[in-house]
């Protein structure tokens, strides 16, 4: 029996004119991926594409579906996928944005790192060669940029896309890690869960990426998540040094 080993994590609001083709690409491509949507109750009919593709093969055995009541934020989605997760034996567990902005291609890059490279977290970097990302107004580009590079001088994180959300984690990480511990329910979760992976000792890998902008749909981006992550920094960092984090076993 094919036994598919990794799992991409999409939450979803309002994404009726993305979600059916992304699952398709990732269907597409030349390895195997068990697709979970984690849905905030969207209005505009998102649930219900996900579940008539069910029903259609190649997707029923491989695409699920979690239905929440409400925005409930970016971080309590990706927390309950990743429990999801947890009941069930992935080995590699991914972060996804449903709106082509990160291309399913680079799902492979993400999987080699850390399957074959030997990276416990591996990170789809905007910012690792350069700033690759396209359709951004430049004020946004220079404000997220800078935001990485300010969280970065603060944490010591050797990342230089702290707030990139295309990531890949072994199942170990999230095992060891507190998951109901973190804090930060926007976008600042994922600064959050990169520093408790660091902190950890878990070997941490960026893997270079074009961003898009979204072409279809609404972004659910505004100046108050960069604020999150700027202001919300300074207190990871200082409840960080009167801590103990769970380490990595050594072989």
């Amino acid at each position: 029996m094919h036994i598919v080993d990794s799992l991409i994590i999409i939450p979803t609001y309002n994404e009726c004119e993305n979600i059916e083709a992304i699952i398709k690409a990732i269907f597409d491509l030349p390895k195997d991926f068990h697709v979970l949507v984690l849905d905030d109750g969207s209005p505009d009919g998102t649930a219900d594409i996900v579940k008539q593709l069910q029903h259609q093969t190649p997707y029923h055995r491989r695409l699920d579906i979690v239905e929440r009541k409400g925005k409930l934020g970016l971080g309590t989605a990706y927390i309950a996928g990743f429990k999801w997760a947890l009941e069930r034996n992935f080995e590699y567990i991914f972060e996804m944005d449903a709106d082509f902005s990160h291309a399913p291609k680079d799902l492979l890059k993400l999987y080699d790192a850390c399957a074959e490279q030997g990276a416990d977290l591996s990170i789809g970097s905007r910012y690792i060669s350069g700033v690759n990302v396209v359709n951004w107004p430049m004020n946004r580009v220079l404000m997220s940029y800078y935001a990485s590079k300010y969280v970065r001088t603060i944490t010591r994180m050797p990342i230089h896309d702290t707030t990139a959300g295309f990531v890949c984690y072994r199942r170990e990480i999230l095992e060891k890690m507190n998951l109901d511990a973190i804090r930060f329910k926007g976008y600042a979760f994922q600064i959050e869960m990169k520093f408790t992976a660091y902190k950890m000792g878990y070997t941490i890998k960026e893997v270079p990426v074009i961003f898009i902008n979204r072409e279809l749909g609404t972004s659910k981006m505004d100046s108050s998540i960069f604020s999150e992550a700027v202001f919300g920094v300074i207190q990871l960092k200082w409840h960080s040094l009167f801590k103990n984090y769970p380490q990595k076993l050594k072989l």
